[in-house]
């Protein structure tokens, strides 16, 4: 009878631990994001005080994007949420700005399927899904600092939960072989 040896349990990644919450540019796209949340909030409050059809797809501009009712609250809604993030701040803001770029990148996607079609009720121009595409990248961006990316460090969180172990290899297989400062291997 054969036995298998278990490998340990992996260390699962939970992207609200341990995200350094202290950087100074973490302030930056917390306010980026929060200044985005109140452009989405005037957008909004502009788009009801036009007083379009709540599922209108005439096509009332404001700021040089299409809008109806709908569409109105929506980017309310969206807006204080976003601005209660950068109050927030944090992992919490970090989060939230990930899911909503994520969101308004589909919502573009999806509202490009259905320009010219009877289920445009958001009545979504080629302006507004071009508009939805930045958000969403630029929300992705605030909200992904310091969680994603390449060349992590090796003290980084997330490359230590990805690589159990490896770091104490790499400083122990560094501190055996590491000469003094200033000598030479020899031939």
């Amino acid at each position: 009878m054969a036995t298998h040896a278990h490998p340990e349990p992996r260390q699962r990644i939970r992207l609200d631990e341990h995200l350094p919450v202290d950087h100074r540019l973490s302030t930056v796209y917390r306010i980026g994001a929060g200044l985005m949340g109140l452009v989405l909030l005037a957008f909004g409050i502009l788009g009801l005080i036009n007083k379009v059809g709540f599922f209108s797809t005439g096509g009332a501009t404001v700021a040089g994007l299409n809008t109806n009712g709908t569409l109105s609250v929506l980017s309310i809604c969206i807006g204080l949420l976003l601005f209660v993030g950068m109050v927030i701040g944090g992992n919490f803001a970090s989060t939230l700005n990930m899911v909503l770029g994520v969101l308004f990148i589909l919502s573009g996607f999806v509202n490009l399927g259905l320009l010219d079609s009877n289920y445009n009720f958001l009545a979504f121009h080629i302006q507004n899904v071009i508009f939805s595409f930045v958000y969403g990248v630029l929300l992705m961006t605030f909200g992904m600092y310091g969680r994603v990316g390449t060349a992590l460090p090796h003290d980084n969180p997330y490359w230590k939960a990805r690589h159990p172990g490896r770091e104490e290899q790499a400083e122990t297989a560094a501190n055996a072989g590491a000469l003094p400062r200033g000598k030479d291997a020899g031939p």
